[in-house]
């Protein structure tokens, strides 16, 4: 679909070049963002109504005649309704209506609409368009305005792709009516509308930078509730697809008999297996709601919960044969309803980890708001998972949206606020420890690098030594060595007195100094030696 879409930006481009006098520039041709929105979303529809009409003209072939209706007209009319129905738009039909549409033929459209998105992107030159990159160090301010002229440019984006497209939308609308099926007009342009925003939105982000960069489009604590709650709603729903995959394996038996009851064929089997496939996201909604609680419904006056089940006769869909039978179920199937409450766990760690709360008390808060925007997106989901078909039993089918959107919100917002509390604190309380060195750590690094360049230079030794010691240590100072002093030791002067015979003139005898140490002993070095030849001088 991009291809054609390139096609129709660079056709016009090219035949202009070749008129004399038209320079072709980019930059005066470049087409309004209303306009490359239009063209996107005209192409959009085309290809996905190609598609469909493919697949329902091979149903018609293979299915009996009337069946999808008469002739070519009415293959046509089906393929609009089965592309109304993947924007989850409703139809009414005698004795009631019918909203039970499969949540897996919304990918189709989705894809679609945010290819055509990012062409839109490309056509327009929002990338040109948006503000220019701040240098570093820049004031809050412009960081801020920066951030909301982006937004406003995604939002440009979204509508300028939606409105043509739920107009367009409108029509099919009016063209897929007959006398059975009455498509709801005001439901197929809302879905519409949502569906091309959202795509159109998201698409425009993109083309910003890489999703890291989308996410920082958003404020602080929007931006951990919004991480907070994705994380929790993929968790719900990765546990729901365990447990419907769980179930039909146990139950595969019962599947295999309905569809060998049904007896489809090859062709008839083919479609039969696509259109399971497409419920399977519907199925995997419910085992959510399973999980949470509340259970669903097949039927009026039906209950699939863990707290017991009550089934009646349900439809002919062989991957309803992976219900359970009716009656109490195991003890053990109780174990289920912890799994939200560590859904809640990990969503309020990541938004403690992404937007530590500065206070204690902001932390847990903002958990409990997680968990409720959790519990809001779990209701929606059960709403679009399930509807109506027709009136009588078949009127409820699926969970309840109010009583999954209170469940979850409670489930998920009670554990969300404990671990989002227990891991600021322990953020908060590490921060709190941090080594007082750190701030100088630069100053270090400072030192470093002059004493390198210096020892370039020459200035300074590449290899700095250590120094000798304290330089009041005497024991390592260089220095010549003292002699031993001991006991029997006598210089030369008492060598002259006790050879001199004449008392008169033989001096006194004298005691031994005492002040002198010996050096054989140095007490570890912190002893001063004093000179023994200092005596002699200061006699004289």
């Amino acid at each position: 679909m991009t291809a054609l879409l390139d096609q129709l930006r660079t056709a016009p481009k090219s035949v202009l070049s070749k008129i004399p006098g038209v320079t072709g520039d980019d930059d005066e041709s470049r087409r309004p963002l209303p306009v490359s929105g239009m063209l996107a979303a005209a192409a959009t529809l085309g290809v996905g109504l190609a598609a469909l009409t493919t697949l329902t003209l091979v149903g018609w072939i293979a299915a009996p005649k009337g069946t999808l209706g008469s002739g070519l007209p009415g293959v046509f009319r089906t393929a609009a309704q089965v592309w109304l129905a993947a924007h989850h738009a409703g139809f009414a039909i005698p004795g009631g209506r019918v909203g039970l549409l499969p949540l897996g033929l919304t990918v189709l459209p989705a894809v679609l609409l945010y290819r055509a998105g990012r062409w839109m992107a490309r056509d327009a030159d929002l990338r040109l368009r948006l503000p220019a990159r701040l240098p570093k160090n820049s004031p809050r301010e412009k960081a801020s305005a920066r951030r909301r002229a982006q937004l406003v440019l995604v939002v440009q984006a979204g509508v300028s792709l939606a409105a043509p497209y739920a107009l367009l939308a409108g029509l099919i609308a009016l063209v897929a009516r007959n006398e059975i099926t009455q498509p709801f007009i005001g439901e197929a342009l809302l879905s519409h509308f949502v569906l091309a925003f959202l795509a159109g939105a998201l698409a425009t982000a993109r083309t910003i930078g890489p999703w890291g960069a989308m996410l920082r489009l958003l404020p602080e604590r929007v931006r951990a509730v919004t991480v907070g709650t994705a994380v929790a709603t993929a968790i719900l729903l990765a546990t729901g697809l365990l447990l419907v995959l769980a179930a039909l394996v146990v139950n595969f038996g019962q599947v295999r008999d309905l569809t060998s009851v049904l007896s489809p064929g090859f062709v008839g089997g083919l479609l039969l297996l696509l259109i399971q496939v497409l419920y399977l996201l519907n199925a995997v909604v419910w085992g959510s709601a399973y999980i949470a609680g509340p259970g669903f419904a097949v039927g009026s006056g039906t209950l699939v919960a863990p707290t017991g089940v009550q089934l009646g006769t349900v439809p002919s869909l062989p991957m309803l044969g992976a219900l359970p039978d009716s009656g109490s179920v195991p003890g053990w199937v109780m174990a289920v309803i912890a799994l939200p409450f560590l859904a809640g766990a990990v969503a309020g760690v990541m938004v403690a980890r992404i937007s530590p709360s500065p206070s204690y008390e902001a932390a847990p808060l903002w958990g409990l708001v997680t968990g409720v925007t959790t519990g809001l997106a779990s209701g929606v989901l059960a709403a679009l998972s399930g509807g109506p078909i027709g009136a009588g039993r078949l009127a409820a089918i699926g969970p309840s949206p109010w009583e999954v959107a209170v469940s979850v919100a409670l489930e998920v917002g009670v554990a969300a606020g404990i671990s989002a509390g227990v891991t600021n604190l322990l953020l908060l309380n590490r921060r709190a420890r941090a080594p007082l060195d750190k701030a100088a750590a630069p100053v270090r690094a400072a030192g470093a690098a002059i004493a390198r360049a210096a020892s370039k230079v020459g200035l300074a030794e590449s290899d700095a030594k250590p120094l000798p010691g304290h330089w009041m240590d005497a024991t390592e100072a260089d220095t010549q060595p003292i002699p031993v002093i001991r006991d029997d030791w006598q210089d030369e002067h008492a060598s002259a007195a006790s050879l001199d015979t004449d008392p008169e003139t033989r001096p006194e005898p004298r005691e031994p100094r005492k002040d002198i140490v010996d050096e054989s002993d140095d007490r570890g070095g912190h002893v001063i030696y004093v000179d023994p030849y200092a005596w002699d001088r200061d006699r004289d």
